[in-house]
């Protein structure tokens, strides 16, 4: 049997370690980078433990990052990763998982927390309790964007070209266009009922990763109607936020943005495109499966402590309807400044 040590990773001597082990597993996400730590910790503030999992040669045989979020309103719980949709554990042995979720639930005891969640995109052979009603619709991309245009059915083809014909730009680029995704971002989750982030959050990311993140704005005489956030990684680019003003919907923005991102996820030549995670069957769902995407299972397990149940802090929870109801009603400046300091404590 291997013998393996765990570690913290407690500051930046050992990043380089760390993802370089990331970079070479299969089964990796780019959430799974060190440089999501210095993110969460420099835009939020919350304690991190980034745990390594050693062989007796030292070898790193597995990595397991975890967030503590510690609320009144919410509650104690560990979660890899809070905010994203992909995180959780990666080991090449047995014996190196078995150690990393040892030492995650001692954290877990140490810090009085009632659950540790654990975002995965492919099964593990776990004990834990499990929910699978999420999935990451994915579209597998060809060379040249006018081919998958092709491929789309022919309202959407026109839908896609309904906002150039009303006279949309597009614009792509990096940090100097933050201010507009963030009014059009706050607005949504506005509307939504949703506290937003910080627009710290944000710059973070663009700062951290400035090869690997895009944004991405449509306009109509300058006016911001719709806008994206995009993360590439190994071969699949993702859009890990978007927004839209519904009050412009009948000229179709959202459908210009997502035909523009897909053309520069094409020219970029990432292979595939990740539209994000959804319910089954839910508006969001069918609104990805228009284009062609397809579910990919996504597996979520808990450590739960005695009586504790699954968590529910999502929007479809029944006990938040009445708090959703009144946010939508809120001013867009209220919005912006409460809602950093409730958010950051939603995984």
């Amino acid at each position: 049997m291997e013998s393996i040590s765990v570690e913290q990773i407690e500051d930046s001597a050992g990043d380089a370690v760390w993802d370089s082990y990331v970079n070479s597993h299969p089964h990796a996400a780019g959430y799974h980078l060190v440089g999501w730590r210095h993110v969460i910790t420099a835009a939020f503030g919350h304690p991190v433990y980034y745990y390594l999992a050693k062989d007796s040669q030292g070898a790193v045989r597995g990595v397991l990052p975890l967030v503590y979020l510690n609320s009144r309103m919410f509650g104690r719980f560990l979660i890899s990763l809070p905010y994203l949709n992909y995180g959780g554990l990666l080991a090449d042995t047995l014996e190196a998982k078995e150690a990393l979720l040892s030492q995650a639930t001692a954290c877990a005891r140490r810090l009085e927390a009632s659950h540790i969640e654990l975002r995965h995109t492919e099964p593990a052979d776990m004990s834990w309790a499990l929910r699978d009603d999420k999935v990451s619709m994915r579209l597998d991309l060809p060379h040249r964007f006018d081919d998958l245009m092709r491929s789309f059915p022919p309202k959407l083809r026109s839908q896609v070209r309904r906002g150039e014909k009303e006279g949309m730009d597009v614009r792509t680029g990096g940090v100097e266009l933050l201010d507009d995704f963030y009014e059009m971002f706050s607005l949504t989750m506005r509307d939504l009922g949703t506290p937003v982030y910080g627009k710290g959050f944000f710059k973070e990311i663009l700062s951290r990763f400035q090869k690997d993140t895009r944004l991405c704005c449509v306009y109509l005489e300058d006016q911001v109607l719709a806008a994206g956030f995009l993360y590439g990684f190994r071969q699949i680019m993702e859009i890990c936020w978007s927004a839209s003003d519904r009050r412009y919907a009948r000229m179709a923005p959202n459908m210009l943005l997502y035909g523009s991102v897909l053309r520069y996820a094409c020219e970029q030549g990432y292979r595939v495109f990740d539209f994000g995670r959804s319910s089954k069957g839910s508006g969001t769902y069918r609104f990805k499966e228009q284009w062609g995407a397809k579910p990919l299972p996504l597996y979520w397990y808990y450590w739960l402590s005695k009586d504790t149940q699954l968590p529910k802090l999502n929007p479809q929870n029944p006990k938040y309807r009445l708090a959703i109801r009144m946010w939508r009603h809120l001013p867009m400046p209220v919005t912006k400044l409460i809602g950093p300091m409730i958010v950051k404590y939603l995984p």
